[in-house]
């Protein structure tokens, strides 16, 4: 079983920043793949980004240049840093690894 707890979420002017965090559960973060979705109403849930246990990292093409998927095999988390934000970017974002999703933290891209 795999715990993930979303955390950094919040209402932003365009251009602004949000970083976005995501706490593992499990010792075994180091080997995991973690990645980042986002959900907005009617729509399906959207691949963000995605890095991997060995370090590969994947993009959207929609955020390419503006976000960053890092993280932190000490303590078991991963971040998106989010810049140059836009309005489009709005939605509820997701952090995932296999089967294991969290809650959810609602992103807000508005003046």
């Amino acid at each position: 079983q795999v715990q993930l707890v979303e955390s950094g979420g919040g209402l932003v002017q365009p251009g602004g920043s949000l970083r976005l965090s995501c706490a593992a559960s499990r010792s075994i973060f180091n080997h995991m793949t973690m990645s980042w979705y986002r959900q907005t109403p009617g729509k399906q849930r959207e691949l963000v980004a995605t890095i991997a246990g060995a370090g590969s990292i994947n993009y959207a093409d929609s955020v390419k240049g503006r976000f960053t998927i890092f993280r932190d095999n000490a303590k078991n988390t991963v971040h998106l840093q989010m810049n140059s934000l836009k309005p489009e970017d709005t939605a509820v974002y997701y952090c995932n690894s296999m089967t294991y999703w969290g809650q959810g933290t609602q992103v807000t891209v508005s003046s």
